[in-house]
């Protein structure tokens, strides 16, 4: 699938890519996806401003916004920790990233922010929505000289993700990896050990590798965080929002690079952003670095 022209983007750039419009690509659909059961990923577009969803997806999402109205808002500060988080990865040296759980691409996409810094910035997108897939595939056309892939897999089975051959196509092991994981493991049940899955995918990256993580948590307020997270039981995943310090166990063989594990992370002291000061977020985002001798 190619990228359609962004006609008015306003910059001269006949080559600038955008993405289609749901219109534009429900045609292509793979028979597979089925638009009556809302998606974690179609209801994250729709809270974040996007047009890529469904009915069910923007009820879904309508009814969980009634429950922590200021969730939205959280969101975007957790799109704001994903850019500065891949630049800060970028600018000490990281130069290929594995995004796992990207999500529908929107404004800020990990492959822009890491190429601000690095042009040659390599990024393995992994998802388990196929029409993450549809989306995803229109955004390698124009990517500039770093390269950039996509797959279809699933957290939950990490080996499947480190042999797929579109991760190991542009993810070379034997170096430094940003593996990012950013809003994704709250929809990984107690049960499914998200622990362990970090676990096994930290084991396969070499020392000076990075965890960029950040997770929904309702320590802010723990009944309305609930009454939230009820509200993605009907949908592809449900929301398992958890505490400061269950997120923090995440990090296990990691060292967290200052300030630590926070709501608003801003290490590089990059200009302030009318978000830096939102009090009320529902999460928290960190980044931690694999020493030597971990194995």
């Amino acid at each position: 699938m190619t990228s359609i022209p962004a006609g008015n983007a306003g910059d001269g750039d006949e080559k600038a890519w955008r993405l289609p419009r749901l219109d534009e690509v429900e045609s292509r659909l793979p028979a597979r996806i089925d638009t009556s059961i809302p998606h974690t990923a179609r209801i994250y577009d729709y809270l974040l401003g996007g047009k890529n969803n469904f009915a069910v997806d923007r009820a879904t999402a309508d009814a969980i916004v009634a429950a922590i109205p200021d969730l939205p808002v959280t969101l975007q500060l957790n799109r704001l920790f994903l850019r500065r988080a891949v630049r800060y990865a970028a600018r000490r040296g990281i130069r290929q990233f594995l995004d796992i759980g990207t999500g529908i691409p929107t404004a800020g996409n990990t492959h822009e922010a890491a190429h601000e810094i690095a042009p040659d910035a390599r990024v393995a997108y992994v998802d388990n929505d196929p029409i993450v897939l549809v989306h995803g595939r229109a955004l390698m056309t124009d990517a500039g000289p770093g390269r950039i892939t996509f797959t279809q897999a699933d957290l939950r089975a990490p080996e499947d993700i480190l042999s797929a051959p579109e991760v190991l196509e542009v993810i070379d092991f034997g170096e430094p990896v940003a593996l990012m994981l950013v809003a994704i493991l709250h929809f990984i049940r107690d049960d499914e050990k998200p622990h362990e899955i970090v676990a096994r995918l930290r084991d396969a990256l070499p020392a000076g590798s990075m965890l960029l993580l950040s997770h929904a948590s309702f320590d802010a307020n723990p009944n309305q965080g609930r009454k939230g997270a009820d509200g993605w039981k009907n949908a592809s995943a449900e929301m398992t929002m958890r505490r400061y310090d269950d997120i923090l166990a995440m990090f296990a063989g990691f060292d967290l690079v200052e300030p630590g594990l926070r709501t608003h992370w801003n290490p590089d002291a990059e200009p302030d952003h009318p978000l830096d000061t939102v009090e009320n977020v529902w999460g928290y985002g960190a980044v931690g670095i694999k020493p030597r001798g971990v194995s």
